[in-house]
């Protein structure tokens, strides 16, 4: 099963970026090409057939796979970064966090409206993030057919806050 053998090259790192968290590290699976390989063509298999036409990379570690992605799904790829990044004309959502705020922004030209999209990220957490993406996209015009991690944690229960997208996830915790 794909889902096991790609667990081997997931590292855990306890109390990091605080006490009591287990942070899931992508980067012993980035060293291995076929893993990495397999990684995204899991990723991205379940939305071959939706007619995706751009893919949607949230900063930093959904650039890292978003981007490879797009090639291999032959359509572009754009950036959803933190604010003041971005060098030209932006939209721009503000979301709640936890504890405090937040806000992503995207090129005002990146997505073409109607345009089909896929998110991509690393990993789905509490889903916030990838909630405010999928905002910001579609504030942009663009229409978000699926949203595809490498990880997500299910005891956060991150794919509630994405209620009318697809969900795909490849590696459980």
């Amino acid at each position: 099963m794909i889902e096991e053998e790609l667990k081997k090259y997931i590292r855990a790192v306890p109390d990091f970026p605080q006490k009591g968290i287990v942070f899931r590290d992508v980067t012993p699976l980035l060293l291995e090409p076929q893993i990495f390989k397999n990684a995204l063509e899991a990723m991205g298999r379940r939305f071959e057939s939706l007619s995706v036409e751009c893919v949607v990379g949230i900063e930093s570690r959904g650039f890292i796979f978003g981007a490879p992605l797009a090639q291999m799904l032959d359509v572009g790829f754009a950036l959803v970064r933190k604010p003041g990044k971005l060098p030209s004309k932006v939209k721009r959502v503000d979301y709640d966090l936890e504890y405090g705020s937040d806000a992503l922004e995207i090129h005002a030209d990146s997505i073409l409206s109607g345009q089909k999209v896929l998110i991509v990220d690393d990993l789905l957490a509490t889903g916030g993030t990838a909630a405010a993406c999928e905002t910001l996209v579609e504030s942009a015009g663009g229409e978000v057919v699926g949203a595809t991690f490498l990880i997500e944690l299910l005891a956060l229960q991150g794919r509630k806050s994405l209620i009318t997208t697809e969900v795909h996830s490849v590696i459980d915790y």
